[in-house]
């Protein structure tokens, strides 16, 4: 009955962790290629399955682009607000 529930959760593992890696952006993909990584996690089920979590996966927050802000804390738009409503240029 044991085998039977660890089978099952190194299907579950495998499953889970092959499709979050093909679905994954390339770009965003840590410290090998994709394809590295889903040969791995193939081949080696559990080990590769447990790397990906730790140390291929993409990290929570990608790193905002540089020159990126958002209206809230664009001076020019700000400004743009604070006009009068009779105003022309508005």
């Amino acid at each position: 009955m044991l085998d039977v529930v660890l089978s099952l959760v190194e299907i579950g593992l495998l499953v889970y962790c092959l499709i979050d890696c093909l679905q994954t952006d390339s770009l965003l993909v840590r410290n090998l290629p994709k394809l590295a990584w889903v040969a791995l996690i193939v081949l080696i089920p559990v080990a590769g399955s447990i790397a990906w979590l730790v140390a291929g996966r993409p990290l929570r927050q990608p790193p905002r682009p540089a020159g990126t802000i958002a209206p809230d804390d664009d001076p020019d738009f700000l400004r743009g607000l604070r006009r009068p409503p009779d105003d022309p240029a508005r």
